[in-house]
């Protein structure tokens, strides 16, 4: 978790593509921009992710992704 001081600005939010863990028990998603893979499997519980979307923040473009 991470605070932002009070007077800096919100970041837009846009929907962006998610993998989701496909596991009830599990909460665990990524951003699809920050993934290395097609395919995920969840890093909190092992199990296959599945694609979705989900509002959030927009960030910068991923400069490590080819």
């Amino acid at each position: 978790m991470y605070y932002r001081k009070k007077n800096e600005e919100l970041l837009p939010k846009e929907q962006i593509e998610v993998w989701e863990c496909e596991s009830e028990d599990c909460i665990g998603w990524m951003r699809k921009d920050f993934s290395y893979e097609n395919h995920q499997n969840c890093p909190l519980c092992g199990h296959k992710m599945r694609a979705g979307e989900r509002l959030l923040e927009k960030l910068p473009p991923n400069s490590h992704r080819n």
